[in-house]
């Protein structure tokens, strides 16, 4: 999403030769569900390409916490409010649609190439101007040069490799011990179960809590797929080589995960094809001190991955694209060192408040999945005080306060607003 939102957003600036290169033979994409929140949607919409998403997207009206054995509801929230406060509803979607959309905005940029089958396999030289290699799948690499280069290349960075490699810093994958099963469940094989099919046509969102463990669900594709991301402790990567990311699943495993939540949780995790379940490595990285060395700039999962439970991973890598749209659509003039300042000038901008969340989602993950004892007594207690008179969302997706902080805030704006005064203090 990061590096479809990068071409865009220069592309809208005025930029006139933009290439991406993708280790995907195509944009054919998969995926699972993914929440559209207003601090998304707001830049989508200014790059052009919200409508289209937003069209084969649910509006959430409400979410509701619920105990995963009993599915007694915990806590109860109102979503209507997000679109009167900040200007967009908060909605949920399919992974395709958002990557979709941004592909067909990019492609309908004459600015914009794309490489398809070609990786960034390293960095070559720093300066004057930066030098990386391509690998294609099938051919002989080659070396690229640029003005700028925007690695929004994941996880698995190699251009965060080298970077950290040059400037003499460790920062390690960190193994969360977590793990996510992403299932989606067709309309069609729920037309028998009524009690299924009003969690279809809710239009809410619901996270089943336990030790250790959550399911958050919601409807997507216009309420045909009920979209479902679990979270649980990490039992088939654990030997598995530091690479691997992903693992084919094994539903009795699966089942057995989740075997004391409740019946309704057993019907659906039930209706996911045998041979069909996939498992997912969460990771992470330690905070890194810098994102950008030279005319080089880390996007996205490249600088700061994060665990699922603020749904704003891909929010924040759009983030980070829509400010470097606006900064370098700013350049007084494309020298090395001017690029590094306005790059710096990102950084400044965006650093901070990626972080502040990726250490915020994982704190809410710690809350939610708490077991017996005092801290999980007092978790529930919050809950029970929310039903009463409101307060405090131990789910931190759905606090109000949060909710401020997260989608109140307009980057684009901001790099607009501060750029003169960052870019001189550099």
């Amino acid at each position: 999403m990061g590096g479809l939102a990068c071409a865009l957003a220069l592309a809208k600036e005025g930029f006139e030769d933009i290439h991406v290169f993708e280790t995907a033979s195509n944009l054919g994409f998969v995926g699972a569900g993914i929440q559209l929140a207003p601090n998304m949607a707001r830049i989508l919409d200014k790059l052009g390409v919200w409508k289209s998403i937003e069209k084969e997207a649910v509006r959430c009206h409400e979410t509701s916490i619920r105990d995963g054995a009993s599915d007694n509801e915990l806590a109860h929230v109102e979503l209507d409010y997000v679109y009167k406060t900040y200007g967009y509803p908060h909605m949920v979607g399919h992974r395709t649609s958002l990557a979709g959309g941004l592909y067909e905005g990019c492609k309908a940029e004459k600015a914009i190439k794309f490489h398809f089958s070609s990786a960034l396999s390293g960095i070559k030289t720093w300066s004057p101007k930066i030098t990386f290699t391509v690998t294609p799948r099938n051919g002989e690499p080659y070396t690229v040069e640029a003005d700028v280069v925007l690695a929004a290349d994941g996880i698995k960075s190699n251009a965060r490799r080298d970077m950290l490699k040059t400037l003499k810093i460790d920062a390690d994958i960190i193994d969360t011990n977590q793990a996510a099963y992403r299932i989606m469940i067709n309309r069609s094989d729920i037309l028998d179960d009524p009690e299924l099919l009003e969690l279809m046509d809710s239009e809410t969102v619901v996270r089943w809590i336990g030790e250790k463990r959550h399911i958050i669900a919601y409807p997507i594709s216009n309420n045909t797929i009920y979209n479902m991301s679990t979270c649980q402790p990490d039992v088939n990567f654990a030997a598995a080589p530091s690479e691997t990311y992903t693992t084919k699943g094994s539903k009795p495993a699966m089942l057995s995960v989740f075997s004391d939540f409740c019946p309704k949780i057993q019907r659906l995790l039930n209706l996911v094809p045998d041979g069909e379940v996939c498992e997912w490595k969460l990771r992470v990285h330690a905070p890194l001190p810098t994102w950008v060395h030279g005319s080089l700039a880390l996007v996205g999962d490249a600088c700061h991955p994060t665990l699922p439970h603020l749904a704003q991973g891909a929010a924040q890598a759009i983030e980070d694209a829509a400010v470097l749209g606006v900064l370098l659509g700013k350049l007084p003039d494309s020298s090395p060192e001017t690029i590094n300042k306005i790059l710096q000038v990102y950084e400044k901008i965006r650093k901070d408040r990626a972080e502040t969340l990726v250490e915020m989602a994982a704190a809410s993950g710690r809350e939610l999945h708490l077991g017996k004892g005092a801290a999980k007594e007092e978790r529930d207690k919050q809950f029970e005080e929310l039903k009463k008179k409101g307060g405090r969302v131990p789910d931190k997706w759905a606090d109000a306060d949060v909710q401020k902080m997260i989608y109140g805030l307009d980057v684009m704006n901001i790099a607009d607003e501060q750029f003169e005064e960052m870019f001189k203090s550099i």
